[in-house]
């Protein structure tokens, strides 16, 4: 398709085959998605044969809900809901969270500032933050691109590093103006909920409370904030709003707003279209450092985002991790248990999993296997 003059893009940078430095321009997906498409999709963001549109098992479901509040309890239902927890954690991977704790005032405020980012024109965007480089990961713009045809995930993403606080790069937006202070807000409150989520599958397990969240030391652990934006897709059955993937992280806690009916977890044979309460329940999300801490016995959950033909959505995932230099291995429950993991150092883990992704499988997870 030809692309008007006025059109906007990001850059992304890239090692090609060669061992050469490329760089690639992007079209802003949310300028794109206000052109007419309808007979002329542009051709790098359509999927490829290995990430089929279609899914056949689509039928929403709701994952477990968990109710934290008994979780806290003193009486019997902590025990009964630690078993729920449990079940959880091991069947789907993802379970909804509710009376976490998190103020609605909370919620509202990152609700608020998020669309008032995407609310202002490409060029304010740009002048309020800075754009994703390879080294960081961070900033507004596009990641994970590896080639000129790969084909492109329909989303616009916004990515700041929460913890811990240091003078690095500026990446948090100058506009809207509150927006740092409503997003700290909400990562000091979210802490608290994690931290304690951390001790609870510990306990569900029969481990040592602390058994997991020995390894996030409070001041050195990582927090990274990613805010994703679906726009309308006028064709979603071309169209992927992310590609299959799990997550790097420990735990990954998900706001939604917006639309909803997109997020999808593949389980058992194929994809289930997770539904949403429209209430201010959280999602957590087991990562691949847990999985690898719980010997397996908690699997990180493939997953994916279908884009939607007429609604927007919003979602900002919470990626909680151990410190960078910190050596992750498994937490077995006694020593008849086979060690299926070895010990990892998460910042290498992680970069093998930015290097490598994105893939057609859940291949990062292999880098921890023991052979």
């Amino acid at each position: 398709m030809s692309i008007n003059e006025d059109y906007h893009f990001h850059e992304a940078t890239f090692i090609d085959q060669n061992g050469e430095s490329k760089t690639t321009k992007i079209p802003v997906v949310q300028e794109l998605a206000r052109q007419d498409l309808t007979n002329h999709f542009p051709k790098r963001f359509i999927a490829s044969a290995h990430h089929p549109t279609s899914v056949a098992n689509t039928h929403p479901e709701t994952p477990p809900v968990i109710d934290v509040a008994k979780l806290r309890s003193l009486d019997g239902s902590r025990t009964a809901e630690l078993q729920r927890l449990a079940e959880a954690a091991k069947e789907w991977g993802v379970f909804l969270i509710k009376n976490h704790g998190v103020e609605v005032m909370v919620l509202d405020d990152v609700k608020d500032v998020v669309k008032g980012f995407f609310g202002l024109s490409y060029e304010e965007k740009k002048m309020s933050v800075g754009s994703y480089k390879s080294v960081d990961n961070m900033g507004y713009g596009k990641n994970f691109v590896k080639s000129e045809d790969q084909p492109l995930d329909w989303i616009d993403r916004l990515t700041m590093k929460a913890a811990p606080v240091t003078n690095g790069l500026s990446v948090w937006p100058k506009k809207p103006a509150n927006f740092r202070q409503a997003i700290e807000k909400y990562v000091e409150e979210s802490r608290k909920v994690v931290d304690g989520l951390l001790q609870d599958l510990a306990e569900s397990l029969s481990l040592d409370q602390n058994a997991f969240l020995q390894h996030f030391e409070p001041e050195q652990s990582e927090i990274k904030v990613r805010v994703n934006y679906y726009p309308p897709c006028p064709r979603p059955d071309l169209a992927i709003g992310i590609m299959p993937h799990s997550d790097a992280s420990g735990l990954t806690l998900l706001l939604e707003f917006g639309a909803t009916g997109a997020l999808q977890v593949h389980k058992g044979s194929g994809w289930v279209t997770l539904k949403w309460p429209e209430d201010n329940s959280l999602l957590v999300n087991i990562g691949d450092l847990v999985e690898i801490m719980s010997n397996g016995v908690l699997k990180s959950m493939w997953h994916q985002v279908r884009t939607k033909i007429d609604v927007e959505r919003f979602s900002l995932a919470y990626f909680y991790n151990p410190p960078p230099q910190c050596a992750i291995g498994p937490v077995v429950g006694g020593s008849s248990m086979e060690e299926m993991y070895k010990k990892v150092v998460v910042e290498d883990y992680v970069a093998n999993y930015y290097k490598i992704s994105p893939t057609t499988s859940k291949q990062a997870i292999m880098y921890a296997k023991v052979k």
